[in-house]
């Protein structure tokens, strides 16, 4: 089932955020359908109970509930901060040095971390998209991995920020993307972020790496 949208990718203040889909597990429930037998879903709620987390392990060693593990104060504790899941790991960011930077005629800035296959999105289309999302330093504010969501939103209709809009409308399916958003692209009122996350400044350049999944709309005509 779908769960509600994110909001953090829209400039502050708009007010088609009931127009976009998160999408849980890679693909849109209402878009298709997966059929699975009664015992196939026993069997997959058995395994889902055994997995525990490394952070849950370190709460039955210590004593202490798995959610204050997450906290600042664990942090400060000593205890090791939970890895984050990101498009970009360690070895791709040694190669992201040696590719080089397009820079577009709004002041938009972008690396290809890899350059898809598929088609690109038509203005008006719907697309499917993971993204990160970063102040300059590398802190994450926002990010579709960690919520274990696809970003649905229309390209081209003003539905997120100006910088994804326009970055994401030159990919192909398939690709990765690294994009320099300038400020006065990104939010214009600046965002207040979930706790222990960067709060990002009005008009300030933040990063966003992204890749673009699939797109529904034109997926369905072929």
């Amino acid at each position: 089932m779908a769960s509600a949208p994110s909001s953090l990718l829209l400039p502050l203040g708009s007010s088609s955020a009931k127009s976009h889909v998160a999408v849980s597990n890679g693909r849109a429930q209402g878009l298709i359908v997966s059929c699975s037998s009664s015992k196939t879903r026993k069997h997959s709620e058995r395994l889902n109970n055994l997995v525990i987390s490394r952070r849950d392990v370190m709460g039955l060693l210590f004593g202490v509930p798995s959610i204050l593990l997450n906290s600042p104060d664990a942090y400060s504790a000593g205890l090791p901060p939970e890895e984050k899941p990101k498009l970009c790991d360690d070895a791709c960011e040694k190669e992201l040095e040696n590719v080089p930077m397009v820079t577009t005629e709004s002041g938009l800035k972008y690396k290809d971390i890899k350059v898809g296959s598929g088609p690109s999105p038509p203005v008006g289309f719907q697309v499917a998209a993971n993204y990160v999302a970063m102040v300059p330093s590398g802190q994450i504010f926002d990010s579709s991995l960690e919520k274990g969501q696809l970003y649905i939103f229309r390209v081209g209709s003003g539905q997120v920020i100006k910088g994804l809009d326009e970055g994401i409308l030159t990919m192909k399916v398939g690709g990765k993307r690294r994009l320099y958003i300038p400020g006065e692209l990104a939010f214009p009122k600046g965002l207040t972020s979930a706790p222990g996350r960067p709060r990002v400044a009005p008009s300030s350049p933040i990063v966003f790496d992204v890749s673009l999944e699939y797109i529904p709309g034109l997926e369905d005509e072929e």
